[in-house]
This record gives C-alpha cells, structure tokens and sequence, in this order.
C-alpha cells in the first residue's frame, strides 16, 4: 500500500483536533472615521467601506498529535485564522471546530492586566482557562521555573522588558497541560536559551501526543518540528503538505514566483511569454522548461546524481545550462569522502543584459533543512555585469566537512533590479551528493578538533 494511502486511512481513524471549514473574514476599510460612523446611522445610500479578505474560504483539518506550521508572507492571513481557531475573533462565515483544551500564545500582552504582578497574572489566566486556585497552586512551581525571571514576577508586568514578558506568558501557556498548544510568532523575542527551552518543550509535547500549531518565519524551526504545513498567501490557502514541499513553494512566492493558477510540477514555473523571449533570446538553442539540466544538445548534462524532479523557476534572463561535481582530482563524481576538497560546477548562459547576477549555492538534508551555503556576493567573487549571450562558468570548491550520508545540493542565479530582487532561474535539490565517512560527529557538520590528554600531577 502507498505510504499516502496508508496516511489517508490513519487520517479518517484519527480525530481531528481542529477542523476549519471555508472560512471567510471581512473587513470594513474606511477612509476616514466620519464615513464610518455615517454608515453606522444609514446616512445616505453611498458605499462607503472597502472590503478587505483577511481570509477568503481557508478550510484547514489538524489532527491530535501533529505539529502543524502555518507559514506566509506578511499579510497573509497567518494570525487572523489563529485568532479565529482560538476563539479571539469571529469569522464572516465558514465553521471552526476545537476539540480539546486550547492553550494560545498569540500576542504578546493578550490576556494579561499590565497592572498585575507575574503571579497575579499567572492566576488570571489560569482562571480564564478555567482551572481552580488549587490546581494552579500546584503548577505554580513549574511555571516559574520555566520563566526564571527571578524576583521580577512580583513587579507589575508592565516593568518588564519584551523577553521577560514572553517568558512568562510562554511559561503559562504551556505548563497548563493543554491538548492544543498555538504559538503565533512569540519565540522570536526571546533570547537564545530560552528558545531552546521552549523547542526542546515542544519536543516533549510531540512525545506525549499534544497538538502544536504555530505561526514562524523561522523556516529551519518550520522544517525540523512539523509533520505537515500550510501556507497562505492573501488570505487564500496555496497548499497543504510537508514542510520541505511547502517551504519551496514560499521561496517562490516571496520572489513572486509562484503562478496559483498553474497545476504543473517541476517545470520552469515562467510566465509563457518570459519562456518564449528566453528561447528567442537564446536563438532556439535552449528549451523552455528543462527538467535537472538544460535541453542544449552542446551541453553535457549532469551526472547519474541529478534530481530528473528538480524544481526549477525563474523569469528567464539567465539560464543555468550545466552542474555537476568534482572531487580532489578534478573527476566528475557523485560522492565525495569526508575531509577532502570537491567542486561545484555551474555553468550560466544570459539571454538578456543582467546588471549585477549572483550565483549560488546551497546544501540541504533530506528533511529539506538548510545546512550551508554561500554566494558570489557573500565571497566577493564576482561584482560585475553580465551581457546577452555571455556564458560563465562558475566554481566553489571548499573542504568536505559535512558527516556522513545523503545531501541535497541547490543553486541558482538571481540578482537586483533597482531595489527589487529577482531570480533569474533557481534549481532547488537539483544534485544527489554522497558523503563518504568512517568519523560521524554529533550534529551536521565535524569541527575538526585536535584534542589532547594528559595526566595532571
């Protein structure tokens, strides 16, 4: 049975945690209060408000146990449908349905009197969250364990500083024993410890079965904790699926490459004209939506590593027409031993005047997170202009130092126009690369280290 069959069976025996049926939210835009208030009364017949689609039919099914991420460009909708899940607002139409305690970090300050004190405050909501005095007389310890912000917890809240304030509304929300923790953005103003914290709680959260929804632009966090993200763009749901999947497509709309209305995978996602001035541009020798190398039959592909799936976009003024890798010798190879020199090839053809183009490079595992990359721009290796009709061939050559396994390789040519950032064609998880190794260190990469012991007498 596929694994997608399996995953739909399991969904329909599951229960679902949160269930949002075709939500919609609308807002009235005025252009000045005075049209508000003659509108409230009935004064005259003038539609005076714009429509604004916060949400536009969003249907949304999380099941007990998941960690869902919600990611999108701002504006999106991202915090408004936290709003409505948890309560806070009221959507236009549609349906929203919780099943379990619902535990929310939202915004900072929400739910709290800036007048209390940190105690006070933690019994206020824990009061609205409908526990006793007594049972939060018991959780009281952890709670302020968790914030450890010391004698500050009896000064009133408004004396804190941002990150003392998320320490302690995080430490509310999540020693509460909730079945349904939502976090919408509120990690990032904590310091770095505290942010460990937080995660290595949402790991035990995963362990015991909870249910985590929350709202990053931290996309290596969105990649490492969630079994499945949506993403939203103008108050509409682009899609739903795995994190790696997911967060492709958002790269692509944040450089505005992203076409809604296109079903079709893996291809050069350009808009057909930009597809047809390539080709043109190239005098017929390119296609127009290659799959892993380019289709110039004067062009040698790419080895046996290439990904025949790989996810190309761009608007079409340069194209990277051959990659491939190289180990210590200068061999074309699809692996590469731990500790040993290798080189990335690109070669890029430009079927229009670029300005100033970057190239780069980056490595991702096979769960999608990002481990390194780097650029010409970032190395200062090429600071000038490129013509129609050049062809460059770019290398980075740098030391193996990943640990051993399998490893994905991106690359891409983008660049300024003005203030706008463009990318003028990007491969993601174009190449297959196999690090050899008889060391693994803990974690990503091996530092290298030259350790001695010695007898102290």
């Amino acid at each position: 049975m596929e694994d997608r069959e399996i995953q739909i069976k399991i969904q329909e025996v599951d229960v679902s945690a949160i269930d949002v049926r075709d939500v919609v939210k609308v807002y009235k835009l005025y252009d000045k209060p005075s049209d508000r208030i003659k509108e409230a009364f009935g004064l005259g017949r003038k539609q005076r408000a714009k429509l604004h689609y916060a949400l536009s039919g969003v249907s949304m099914n999380i099941y007990r146990g998941e960690t869902v991420g919600i990611i999108g460009t701002n504006g999106s909708g991202k915090s408004t449908i936290l709003k409505i899940i948890t309560g806070v607002l009221t959507p236009t139409s549609g349906e929203v349905k919780v099943n379990g305690r619902i535990s929310a970090l939202l915004e900072l300050g929400a739910g709290f009197n800036m007048e209390y004190n940190g105690i006070e405050n933690v019994y206020l909501n824990g009061t609205m969250m409908g526990f006793s005095e007594k049972e939060i007389d018991e959780r009281l310890p952890d709670i302020l364990e968790f914030a450890d912000i010391g004698d500050y917890v009896y000064q009133p809240v408004k004396t804190y500083s941002s990150g003392m304030f998320v320490r302690l509304a995080f430490a509310v929300a999540i020693n509460i024993d909730p079945e349904i923790l939502i976090v919408d953005e509120a990690l990032s103003v904590g310091d770095v410890f505290f942010q460990a914290k937080c995660y290595h709680k949402f790991e035990e959260f995963k362990k015991l079965g909870k249910t985590i929804v929350f709202v990053s632009h931290d996309l290596g966090s969105i990649s490492k904790y969630c079994d499945r993200v949506f993403l939203l763009n103008h108050g509409k749901l682009l899609g739903e699926g795995g994190p790696k999947e997911m967060i492709d497509t958002y790269k692509r709309v944040l450089v505005g490459q992203y076409d809604d209305t296109s079903k079709q995978e893996n291809n050069l996602l350009m808009d057909p004209e930009l597809q047809d001035a390539a080709a043109k541009a190239a005098d017929g020798r390119e296609g127009t939506a290659g799959r892993g190398a380019a289709t110039d039959t004067n062009v040698r592909k790419p080895d046996g590593n290439v990904n025949p799936d790989a996810l190309e976009y761009g608007t079409g003024q340069a194209r990277i027409t051959e990659y491939y890798l190289t180990d210590r010798n200068g061999i074309r190879a699809t692996s590469v031993i731990k500790g040993e020199e290798f080189t990335v090839h690109m070669r890029v053809r430009f079927t229009d005047d670029v300005p100033a183009p970057i190239f780069a490079i980056s490595f991702k595992n096979v769960q999608g997170t990002e481990i390194t990359g780097t650029n010409t721009m970032i190395e200062k290796a090429f600071l000038e202009g490129a013509e129609k009709g050049r062809e460059l061939e770019i290398t980075f050559t740098q030391k193996m130092s990943l640990q051993g396994g399998e490893y994905l390789l991106s690359m891409g040519v983008t660049g300024y126009n003005g203030d706008k950032f463009e990318v003028y064609h990007r491969l993601y998880d174009a190449l297959n690369i196999t690090v050899i190794s008889d060391k693994n260190t803990v974690g990503f990469y091996d530092m290298d280290s030259e350790i001695t012991v010695t007898d102290v007498r």
